[in-house]
């Protein structure tokens, strides 16, 4: 049997960014900029370097800006062109090349299974990532190319996680887990516990907001009974998955900044801007000169 590759990534992208309003009153909060690209773009370029050629984003109303992030405007690159301003001109041009991008919408924001299955007929009877951009991934080789190769190893679903110290893994879904023998960075999932508390985590190993998942999970979606306010928990269908396939939790390499917190989003904002080559020495030195 031929094995799987995953070509396609679906990016859930219907929610509402209510923890950065204002902001998020007119504008979507996968376009709210880190540095000068915005979120989902960070996310987009991470798919394409892991190897997806088709892009899948879930959109919900009032988000059509994103639509237009990624398509050509005419009128600019006349501008540019004329102006002889042709690196910007290539920065303009590059949004629209950087994969072939479609979009499906969710009527109501009924949870990420939900948002998921929305991309069930675009995503068809293959594997396919999912990336969640408000959760931006530091690594030099990628967080997401770093699962397909696994992925290509293992054949089956992979969920990236990492070690949450403390208290904090009662903010996020928790493997239930053992380490597999020829891989520690693979995670052989016995079972899943979202947000327990400190006492009853069954390890520190956290779900983040990157997956690989088989076809299958679709109709594991369709099985699950809606949760608290009528919401279908992508959580909840991996555990039904783990009922006839593997599943594995995946520790990547690289550094996780959760920009969907007000707080990670500045982190994240300064600890990007300082590795630029353009900005990082001057707004290193500005940052030494701060007595905050």
């Amino acid at each position: 049997m031929a094995k799987m590759k995953v070509r396609k990534a679906v990016f859930p992208a219907a929610g509402m960014g209510t923890r950065f309003l204002p902001a998020t009153k007119a504008m979507p909060k996968e376009m709210l900029p880190l540095v000068d690209k915005p979120l989902i773009q960070y996310g987009v370029e991470e798919a394409v370097a892991a190897g997806c050629e088709e892009i899948i984003i879930v959109t919900g109303r009032g988000k059509t800006t994103m639509e237009d992030h990624f398509d050509r405007s005419f009128e600019l690159e006349y501008t540019l062109e004329k102006k002889n301003k042709l690196a910007l001109l290539e920065i303009a041009k590059s949004m629209s090349k950087l994969a072939k991008i479609v979009y499906t919408r969710q009527p109501e924001a009924l949870g990420l299974g939900h948002a998921v299955l929305m991309a069930k007929e675009l995503v068809g009877d293959e594997p396919f990532a999912v990336i969640l951009a408000d959760d931006i991934v530091d690594s030099k080789q990628g967080c997401m190319k770093q699962m397909v190769e696994a992925f290509n190893e293992t054949q089956s679903s992979i969920l990236g996680s990492e070690v949450v110290e403390g208290a904090a893994i009662q903010n996020y879904g928790c493997l239930d887990c053992t380490p597999d023998a020829n891989d520690p960075r693979l995670l052989l999932v016995k079972d899943m516990v979202e947000k327990p508390k400190l006492e009853e985590a069954p390890s520190q190993n956290a779900i983040i907001g990157r997956y690989i998942l088989t076809p299958r999970i679709f109709e594991m979606i369709e099985s699950i009974t809606p949760g608290a306010g009528g919401e279908l928990q992508l959580t909840d269908a991996i555990k039904m998955l783990l009922k006839y396939e593997k599943v594995y939790g995946f520790q990547y390499e690289g550094k996780r900044h959760d920009a969907g917190d007000k707080l990670g989003f500045l982190k994240a904002t300064v600890e990007l801007a300082i590795q630029r080559d353009d900005l990082g020495p001057k707004f290193r030195a500005w940052l030494k000169e701060q007595k905050f």
